[in-house]
């Protein structure tokens, strides 16, 4: 369910494990309307035994927010960011895409990130005072540790400064090892 945006995705499942047609569920809510979102989420699961993202998913749509989905395009998540942000952002994803043709910039978990074949091989995101990087396959980062000693790493991400000088070798050499790592018909 994560992959469909629309939280009424939800409500099959929903119908299923707690025994209740939706509109039993919108009356339920529509009784705790008032309450805070906190509140509501917390009596669908100490009254009704609800999982976190199944309440979640009805708070939301109770509420009016309908689907998780943000930016539908690239330059859609540009919008928001300062200057300095997008210029960055931008050349990261230029660099990615003019190396690898095949590449697709498509928006996933309401970030950039790079398909190729199919497969997600590369994200980023800009944070507040720095911007974060990832290889899909975060094994890739266990690799490159010794070219990445001038940069704070997580488990998962690399952050970078919101004005990076991007380093175009070391994008280009992250995206294909994630790439390989999924598959060997990744040509270098």
């Amino acid at each position: 369910m994560a992959s469909n945006p629309d939280r009424a995705s939800y409500f099959p499942a929903i119908e299923k494990k707690y025994g209740q047609p939706m509109s039993y569920w919108f009356d339920v809510m529509a009784r705790i309307k008032d309450d805070k979102y906190a509140d509501q989420m917390a009596y669908l699961q100490e009254n009704y035994g609800f999982s976190r993202a199944h309440a979640n998913a009805l708070v939301l749509y109770s509420r009016g927010n309908t689907t998780s989905k943000r930016f539908n395009t690239f330059a859609d998540y540009l919008k928001p960011l300062d200057a300095t942000k997008q210029m960055t952002m931008k050349a990261i994803f230029a660099a990615i895409t003019a190396k690898f043709p095949k590449a697709e910039l498509v928006i996933a978990w309401n970030q950039p990130m790079i398909k190729i074949d199919g497969r997600y091989v590369f994200g980023a995101s800009a944070q507040k005072a720095h911007i974060l990087i990832a290889p899909f396959n975060a094994e890739v980062i266990d690799d490159f540790r010794p070219r990445l000693a001038d940069y704070k790493v997580n488990k998962k991400t690399i952050q970078v400064p919101v004005d990076w000088k991007v380093d175009k070798k070391l994008l280009t050499d992250l995206v294909a090892a994630s790439a390989r790592a999924g598959s060997s018909g990744l040509a270098r």
